[in-house]
């Protein structure tokens, strides 16, 4: 970056309430706002190109956010809610087989009757075109880079990245200073390891009484199949192969209209094998024998991932600071068993809503929502979270038959006894980049070449995803030690990066150029730090596995990454 006194003084704009975020959270937010008081200047910022261009969900929706904004909503044309659930089905996968697990054995919160399969991105360019009916300006193409401080250390707005700074970190000829927009209040809906919710939860010290965050990485592709194999309407979801016993994870496969099908692999971030590939074990997963038959002639259409939070109940911070308040997946709303977290976020930025409009109309700003962060627990989402509180750490402590086994007991006794579980509230115990284990604890893991047709390498996944980087431009994946990423990350952990990252940014080259063999990081001692920084999908999951947390990820300019058509 330049020296400031080398650069013009950003100009400035001033709200009522900055939203950093055109997610679910960030707009619903937004329309709320408006709904209480039509007179507020509200401004949301979506770093994507348009507003669903950086969404990625599953998704199976829980309609009970989306009631309490437009009771009536199901009356309207347009609306991106066209296809109810018909049918849920669970499977528990061996390598060469499954078992369906009886539905009425499922706790009822996994009944997903009532949701609806959609386009988690057309329904927030949906959500958008409510918001901006109400009158709020929507800035896509702006990415919210850094934050502002008054003189008292309270947060009273964000600043936009400067657009056109090439790769020595000078100005080009196309440079642009970014902007600085000022709100009484500012809210913050980046999602999961949101870059600047990371740093205003370190500078509060707003998990000081928390467990660590919890992540997994969730991969999904779409794909048009055979009209006679759709059944649309069908939710299935599987555990087990291709993961081991003690690898959290699982699948889903969604039937959306039109003959579309989502299938998608998540895989919890806790892992110990650094030779695991979560890309990998996705294309593995759809080789299986009860699943592949579905995808004979059918034509893949987009790729894409992101990481997801998995912390919940014990790892949610506090949601307020001085000046704002972290929605959504920024605070980590997820709900893991019900792979869901878009009513938690809608649900939360309702709320949010609410609790500034009451602080402004008593003539407050920029102090603390006390009560927002406060209600949360009592409220819709508290309820929805603490039922399913052990689920995780239950899975993580005793693997996946038994803990899955032990977590559906423990959601029917929270379910019928009102939270109470004979497990009480665990722990979570290490952050998920502890987890990793030395690559000399394990053995190298080789995964078979794609066929091109159903399975697929990263580099074609990546196109798939309209993933686009100014290329001139200073990386915005930075590494704080250069040295200590040879001697840890490769040295000692093999180079998890070049196989956790789903899009092939990270490479180990040697002094020709070419990659490291598999199971000899150990030894190369002329190896380079490789990052294709182009390819980057903003999954975020080099900023959380990371062993030695020395990958900080950071916005690129305005509108760059993937560009996500109904995903």
């Amino acid at each position: 970056m330049p020296e400031e006194n080398t650069v013009p003084e950003r100009e400035s704009m001033e709200f009522d309430v900055v939203i950093v975020g055109a997610g679910p959270s960030g707009l619903a937010a937004a329309i709320k706002l408006k709904q209480l008081d039509a007179d507020l200047n509200v401004v949301v910022l979506e770093k994507g190109p348009e507003v669903g261009a950086h969404i990625l969900s599953g998704a199976v929706v829980d309609p009970i956010a989306v009631d309490k904004l437009f009771p009536d909503w199901r009356d309207e044309e347009g609306h991106p809610f066209k296809t109810p659930v018909k049918d849920d089905i669970f499977y528990f996968l061996t390598k060469g087989g499954k078992f369906r697990l009886p539905n009425f054995g499922m706790p009822p919160l996994m009944n997903n009757h009532g949701n609806y399969i959609v386009s988690l991105g057309n329904v927030c360019r949906w959500l958008a075109e409510k918001a901006e009916s109400l009158d709020v300006e929507i800035y896509p193409g702006f990415a919210a880079a850094e934050l502002i401080y008054d003189d008292e250390g309270r947060v009273k707005g964000v600043a936009t990245g400067d657009m056109g700074i090439q790769k020595d970190g000078e100005p080009g000829p196309m440079f642009e200073r970014g902007m600085e927009l000022h709100g009484k209040y500012v809210l913050f809906g980046e999602g999961a390891r949101g870059s600047l919710s990371k740093q205003l939860i370190a500078k509060y010290d707003l998990a000081k009484d928390c467990e660590p965050p919890k992540f997994g990485i969730g991969l999904k592709e779409l794909w048009e199949v055979d009209p006679s194999k759709h059944k649309q309407g069908l939710v299935q979801h599987s555990f087990g192969w291709p993961l081991d016993k003690s690898t959290g994870g699982g699948s889903f496969l969604y039937h959306l209209e039109d003959n579309q099908i989502v299938v998608g692999f998540v895989l919890h971030l806790n892992y110990k094998n650094p030779y695991l590939s979560p890309f990998q074990e996705f294309q593995r997963f759809k080789t299986h024998p009860a699943i592949s038959d579905l995808f004979e002639g059918a034509k893949r259409i987009s790729y894409g991932s992101r990481a997801i939070t998995e912390g919940g109940w014990q790892s949610v911070p506090k949601m307020a600071f001085p000046g704002g308040a972290l929605l959504g997946c920024a605070a980590g709303l997820v709900n893991v068993p019900r792979i869901k977290g878009s009513h938690n976020a809608m649900l939360s930025g309702i709320m949010a809503a609410e609790h500034v409009v009451e602080a402004l109309s008593a003539g407050r700003s920029n102090d603390v929502l006390e009560a927002y962060t406060e209600a949360w627990r009592d409220s819709e989402i508290g309820k929805d979270l603490k039922k399913v509180r052990n689920a995780k750490p239950l899975w993580t402590k005793y693997g996946t038959p038994l803990g899955i086994m032990l977590g559906g007991i423990d959601m029917w006794c929270a379910t019928l006894f009102g939270g109470w579980s004979p497990f009480g509230t665990m722990k979570h115990g290490k952050a998920d980049y502890e987890a990793l284990e030395p690559a000399a604890n394990h053995t190298p893991i080789d995964y078979p070449k794609p066929d091109g047709k159903l399975t697929f390498d990263r580099l074609s996944s990546v196109f798939l995803s309209n993933t686009n980087h100014e290329e001139n431009q200073p990386t915005h994946l930075k590494v704080a030690d250069l040295d200590l990423q040879k001697a840890s990350e490769l040295h000692q952990f093999a180079g998890p990066s070049t196989r956790y990252c789903p899009a092939g940014v990270y490479e180990w080259v040697d002094g020709k150029g070419d990659a490291i063999p598999l199971g000899e990081e150990a030894n190369a001692s002329d190896a380079t730090f490789v990052i294709n920084g182009q390819n980057c999908v903003h999954c975020k999951t080099c900023d959380i596995k990371d062993p030695n947390q020395n990958i900080n990820w950071t916005t690129p300019q305005g509108g760059e990454g993937p560009v996500y058509p109904n995903m």
